[in-house]
């Protein structure tokens, strides 16, 4: 596996995605992918990302793959991120919410994955869009209604309201999936609104399949920043490639 993480603040004050990749203490080609997209004021959408972090860790600290389900895992890190990002509401300037997508990736190479809020895993084979997870926003329940389609979404000028993400007043969505392996020439891909509002589906998987993970990143960072043109969301990414299984 080769894995690499990406992070810039773009042309926003303040840094507010998080993003990390751990791999297990004590299992070989075990470990999770979590990014988190804060709001919320300089202080407030920070902290949202950094308990999404800080809780991503302590979970997988304690996650044994023989015996513990991947989704149990996945799924406690979004209820207990939202949880916690709820009470640093007491201390933080503005109320703190924040995105969550995550990958967990066991022994076999089965691969897990959540999300909510609008930031997005994917999943490709070679350069071809395999499956990513669809955004819990306005837009896109405008999409699932025919109303609007993928192009003009990215467009919408409601594009930035989201349904369901971590610190709202309402329970979080819950969304997994599962893949049961992924195979050599696979990708896996988080990342933020700010980096994904720039590519195509089709524009990434060039970029996933023709480079290492290091380099892909660093190039599609480079080119959102020139199309953001000054406009730019904080993005961040982590993807891990899957070059040969031992």
């Amino acid at each position: 596996m080769l894995a690499a993480t990406a992070l810039h603040r773009g042309d926003r004050p303040y840094q507010q995605d998080q993003v990390q990749i751990l791999r297990h203490a004590r299992v070989k080609d075990c470990l999770l992918a979590v990014l988190a997209d804060g709001m919320g004021g300089k202080s407030g959408g920070r902290k949202a990302a950094d308990q999404v972090a800080l809780t991503a860790r302590q979970l997988f600290d304690r996650h044994v793959p023989a015996k513990d389900h991947p989704a149990d895992l996945l799924r406690q890190l979004v209820l207990e991120s939202h949880l916690m990002i709820k009470l640093t509401a007491i201390t933080a300037e503005e109320e703190p919410h924040s995105t969550v997508a995550a990958f967990l990736l066991g022994p076999g190479l089965a691969c897990d994955v959540v999300h909510a809020g609008d930031s997005r895993v994917y999943h490709f084979r070679g350069a071809d869009l395999v499956s990513r997870t669809l955004d819990d926003s306005y837009v896109q329940r405008l999409i699932d209604e025919g109303k609007i389609n993928e192009e003009q979404a990215n467009t919408h000028p409601q594009g930035n309201l989201l349904t369901g993400c971590l610190g709202t007043q309402d329970e979080p969505p819950v969304t997994l999936h599962h893949i049961d392996a992924v195979l050599p020439g696979d990708t896996l891909m988080c990342c933020s609104d700010g980096l994904w509002h720039y590519f195509t589906p089709r524009e990434m998987g060039m970029y996933v399949n023709s480079f290492a993970p290091r380099d892909a990143g660093e190039m599609m960072v480079t080119r959102a920043r020139q199309r953001a043109n000054g406009h730019g969301d904080n993005l961040s990414l982590a993807m891990v490639k899957i070059e040969q299984i031992p």
